[in-house]
């Protein structure tokens, strides 16, 4: 008897890739059109892979399934994150930022890409150490509404919290992340007193504007998946939404070009920390 043959896993052009990305532009009004092509050719074809999907089959779904494109969104786009990722940073931003963040009466930060929310609560904990909690409201932004119910609901997995915690206590922490969070069962809640001041909402780097002042903003790890002309269509945009002398902090592997050093300060080239130049 013969086995029937598996069948291998479709490939996308990047001629087939650009005609998706106009469909999906056309229905649901998101531009992909700026992502790296390589990238985004990749995360495609894992999807068709996994899925065992034609092209014809997910252009079909994209089309037809509202609930099938928030589930390619969030499998497109980036969401790894943990709390207090790359320690070294955290204790670059209480050393070199938050001293200088004492001076400003009202303090908004932006997490652009903020994902299921992670790092944007470890802003807020870092915050709360240095007194600065309460003037501080925090902004969280994607553009993916799946991963954005999770942050708002603000609990994780608590086996998930072990390497966290470890995050945490490599920034010189003074506390125990345990503080922050009630464990039950399975799950890690995070304190109403660190959400109070903080809002989740959508927003498209893309094709979205300016929304608010910000005397900090924080967009790590997202820029590199990005074409270079996207990466400086958001640089400006993080720059017009920066108060003067506000902070930009990037990923480790992302960092200004020499053009747009002429309207920053390197404040810790390492860390990716610039400031602002009125």
């Amino acid at each position: 008897m013969k086995m029937p043959l598996e069948k291998h896993p479709e490939t996308i052009s990047y001629e087939e890739l650009a005609r998706l990305n106009t469909l999906i532009d056309n229905i649901y009004g998101f531009h992909f059109s700026g992502y790296s092509p390589a990238s985004l050719k990749r995360r495609v074809t894992r999807i068709m892979d996994l899925q065992k999907l034609s092209l014809f089959e997910l252009r079909n779904r994209l089309t037809n399934n509202q609930a099938f494109f928030q589930q390619f969104l969030k499998e497109v786009t980036v969401n790894v994150t943990e709390m207090f990722r790359d320690p070294n940073f955290y204790k670059a931003l209480k050393a070199e930022v938050l001293p200088y963040m004492e001076s400003f009466p009202k303090i908004n930060v932006w997490h652009a890409g903020c994902s299921s929310g992670e790092e944007l609560y470890s802003f807020a904990i870092l915050f709360k150490e240095g007194n600065l909690y309460e003037r501080t409201f925090f902004y969280g932004t994607d553009i993916n509404t799946e991963v954005l119910d999770h942050a708002k609901d603000g609990i994780y997995d608590l086996h998930k919290m072990k390497t966290n915690a470890e995050n945490y206590r490599q920034t010189g922490a003074p506390k125990t992340l345990s503080d922050y969070y009630t464990a039950k069962y399975e799950a890690a809640s995070i304190h109403h007193s660190l959400k109070k001041n903080v809002l989740f909402s959508t927003h498209n780097l893309v094709t979205d504007g300016v929304f608010n002042e910000f005397q900090l903003i924080s967009c790590r790890n997202v820029l590199i998946y990005f074409n270079l002309e996207l990466q400086l269509k958001v640089i400006d945009l993080f720059y017009h939404s920066l108060a003067n002398f506000g902070f930009l902090c990037l990923g480790a592997k992302e960092a200004l070009r020499s053009e747009d050093l002429k309207r920053f300060k390197v404040i810790d080239k390492h860390n990716r920390i610039y400031q602002k130049i009125a």
